[in-house]
């Protein structure tokens, strides 16, 4: 793996779990992850301009993901209004490698390596680990986080089938993200009945900043993949599992125990070996 991909994987762990963290300490979550998404809409759209139209194939896919990156949004923002950043997101992020190496393994019939399955029992170990004990986060939380995870894997299936009906991937990735923000945005404001965003409020740059670190991130993993072979790149991914912990002690006043660093570290060595 070159020195290129790894750098990028792990500049993108580092940016997806600060953007995680802004969001967790938030005031307004909800708000704020709905204004993130709309930086991303504004973004994407002069790509959608450029990009040809995908074809008829791909528009299932393209709704299908935007919706349930809506649904991830819902559920993310429910699982930190109770728990900590160093205890939801190591439970989102461990969970969806778990699930889709389980769901492959049960639906399709995809025979476990011994790394996938060690990955398999410390993901599994880690998460129970975090969800037990007397600091750990509230029932209704442990179970939007789990819910959240389950939601990822979904809408990464569903990505890489529809990425393939369109001969242009960016092109697909961009319509999604820009569906997404105004999906979002609709939810936003039936749930709270309008959607005010006022341009001259730090608070709207700074969710926009997060917007914007979010779609970085994402932007590169992408480009790693060109360097890289995906299941390596997405292992040195899953560190953000680390930085998580680290980010919500160092500036969020979380309560840093050698068990929960322990178990965050189980987490994303599982993850690494169910990439590989």
């Amino acid at each position: 793996m070159s020195t290129i991909a790894v750098g990028l994987a792990l500049v993108a762990a580092i940016l997806h779990a600060s953007w995680n963290a802004f969001l967790r300490n938030g005031a307004d979550r909800l708000w704020s992850v709905t204004v993130m998404s709309l930086a991303g809409t504004l973004i994407a759209a002069p790509f959608i301009l450029y990009f040809p139209l995908p074809g008829p194939a791909a528009w299932f896919y393209i709704l299908l993901s935007s919706l349930l990156q809506v649904g991830y949004s819902l559920f993310l923002v429910a699982a930190y209004r109770h728990g900590e950043l160093g205890q939801v997101y190591p439970i989102v992020r461990g969970t969806v490698p778990l699930l889709v190496t389980l769901g492959g393994f049960l639906f399709f019939g995809e025979i476990l390596g011994p790394f996938q399955t060690l990955g398999v029992v410390l993901v599994a170990a880690g998460i129970m680990s975090l969800s037990l004990g007397k600091q750990r986060a509230a029932n209704s939380s442990l179970l939007f986080a789990l819910a959240t995870g389950l939601i990822i894997a979904c809408y990464s299936t569903v990505d890489a089938r529809g990425v393939h009906t369109v001969g242009q991937p960016l092109a697909y990735a961009m319509w999604v993200i820009f569906l997404y923000g105004l999906m979002l945005a609709v939810t936003y404001t039936v749930i709270r009945r309008g959607l005010v965003i006022d341009v001259r409020s730090p608070v709207t740059w700074k969710a926009f900043g997060g917007g914007v670190v979010a779609l970085a991130a994402y932007g590169l993993v992408v480009v790693a993949y060109s360097f890289a072979p995906a299941g390596l790149v997405t292992a040195v991914r899953e560190t953000s599992v680390v930085f998580a912990v680290l980010i919500g002690a160092l500036f969020l006043g979380e309560q840093l125990t050698l068990r929960r660093l322990a178990a965050c570290v189980i987490v994303a060595v599982g993850a690494v070996f169910v990439s590989l």
